[in-house]
C-alpha cells in the first residue's frame, strides 16, 4: 500500500478508512429514514432535549454600589457616548 508505512500503520490506515466508510453510509440512510421515523415519536437525531413550558426566569441581587455603576452606566450610553468616550 504504502511504501515507506509498516504494516501497523497501514492496517490502521485501512481500518480508518473502513471504519469512516461505515459511519457515512449508516448516517445517510439514518437521515434518509429520519422523517418516518420521527412519525412513531421517536426523535432520530435529536441532539438537544425538548423544552417544556416557559424558561425559568434567573434573577441577581445587587449591591446598592453595583445598582450606582449600573446606573451610571446606563446614562453614560443613553448620553450617546460609548465606552470610547
Amino acid at each position: 500500500m504504502f511504501q515507506g508505512a509498516s504494516i501497523v500503520q497501514q492496517t490502521g490506515a485501512a481500518l480508518l478508512a473502513a471504519v469512516t466508510v461505515i459511519w457515512a453510509v449508516t448516517f445517510v440512510q439514518m437521515r434518509r429514514r429520519g422523517p418516518e421515523l420521527q412519525g412513531q415519536g421517536g426523535a432520530l437525531l435529536r441532539s438537544l432535549p425538548v423544552q417544556s413550558g416557559p424558561p425559568r426566569a434567573e434573577s441577581v441581587e445587587l449591591t446598592p454600589d453595583e445598582r450606582d455603576a449600573f446606573a451610571r452606566l446606563v446614562r453614560q450610553f443613553g448620553n450617546g457616548r460609548g465606552a470610547s468616550a
